[in-house]
């Protein structure tokens, strides 16, 4: 592996290299603190990139957080003489894969190195990143709501994009964040053609640690930028550094949409139990049938289901004759105040029926898996 170290001890970064190099690592030595980071990456190019004598204060990492924003493939491990659990899980938070103590034991340093090697070598091998496209059958239906909530649960477990594609009139952001957007899906779309992780991690939004956006443009003219071939190239990078992507689209049908749910792997439109939205959906899965896509990518989301009303879901299961329905109740006030607030129902309100909900549906895209103690549960057992 191609590793890069910055210390400001000479003696330090002798001894990291007479570990690493009897492992048959490639090293390169910098001489210097942590304002170097961003220089040594852009000379070295490594894949794993240490970084002795930070101290315990959070600040310091917001270098290190701008550096696995604009270089999510490098790994990143800090030595600290001391360290807090308050400073470990920001630094976990930061983008950091692991600390270690300073000056690094050799047995330490190199069971780190193996076990980053072992994860690199595995996020070289994987398989693409699923697509997810959440579809409003009508104004208003709450397709935004579903899709911005059931990424911040699905990406408890995982990591995920999701790109805004309402281009004209879209605030998904809005929806989970007061952050103001630096770039957005016009710009990457301007930019495409030198596309590439680096880029990608730079134009989003990092809403949770595993959760990021890719917001609309707020210009309205700047909705033209984008094209239908723009969306492979997103995608073919996207799917590379991301579990899942996520799309929000608009309510209607265009060569953008038809290029996103060909690439989807699911859909999911998204109605409400009224007599416009069913019109609507029929025509809709009538465009998904000329265009051949199987009937288990659609699933539809029956939003704001309350019961009791005048059409009940044996009146859509009758109308709707084959088509996966999936009841999602209604929220009430609690969405109100999610959405006016720009926060998670989940972090808002943990225990509503909707939260809980949302976190089904997020289940069932992505099942969890029994993972053994990691290293934040075995520093939090210690502490």
């Amino acid at each position: 592996m191609k590793i890069a170290i910055i210390s400001p001890n000479p003696n330090h970064l002798q001894d990291m290299r007479k570990v690493l190099e009897g492992r048959s690592h490639a090293v390169s030595l910098f001489e210097g603190g942590k304002s170097r980071m961003q220089w040594v990456v852009e000379k070295a190019a490594p894949e794993l990139l240490l970084v002795d004598g930070m101290c315990c204060d959070p600040q310091e990492l917001s270098l290190v957080e701008k550096l696995t924003l604009q270089h999510p493939s490098v790994a990143v491990v800090l030595l600290c003489a001391m360290q807090t659990p308050e400073f470990l899980i920001h630094a976990m938070r930061a983008g950091v894969r692991e600390v270690l103590p300073s000056p690094a034991d050799a047995l330490a340093l190199e069971a780190a190195v193996e076990r980053i090697a072992l994860k690199l070598a595995g996020t070289q091998a994987r398989s693409p990143g699923q697509v997810v496209a959440f579809m409003p059958c009508k104004g208003g239906s709450g397709a935004t709501f579903l899709a911005t909530n059931i990424a911040h649960q699905l990406s408890r477990e995982r990591s995920v994009l999701l790109i805004d594609l309402n281009l004209q009139f879209g605030d998904a952001l809005s929806y989970v964040s007061d952050v103001r957007p630096t770039s957005t899906m016009a710009d990457v779309s301007r930019d495409i053609g030198r596309l590439d992780a680096s880029l990608l991690a730079a134009s989003v939004v990092r809403v949770a640690p595993g959760f990021s956006i890719l917001p609309a443009p707020e210009d309205l003219s700047r909705a033209m930028d984008v094209k239908a071939e723009h969306i492979d190239a997103i995608l073919q990078v996207a799917t590379t550094q991301y579990d899942f992507v996520l799309f929000d689209l608009g309510p209607r049908i265009d060569t953008l949409t038809i290029r996103v749910l060909d690439r989807a792997d699911r859909i999911f439109p998204v109605l409400q139990p009224s007599l416009p939205h069913i019109r609507n959906v029929t025509r809709l899965m009538q465009v998904f049938k000329s265009l051949g896509y199987a009937p288990g990518k659609v699933e539809l989301l029956v939003n704001r289901s309350a019961g009791g009303g005048e059409i009940g879901l044996s009146d859509m299961r009758r109308s709707l004759v084959g088509a996966t329905l999936t009841i999602v109740p209604d929220g009430g006030k609690d969405v109100d105040a999610s959405i006016n607030r720009g926060i998670p129902l989940a972090e808002m309100s943990r225990g509503s029926t909707l939260a809980r909900r949302l976190g089904e549906i997020a289940h069932t895209l992505s099942p969890r898996q029994e993972a053994a103690p990691g290293f934040i549960g075995r520093l939090f057992r210690r502490a």
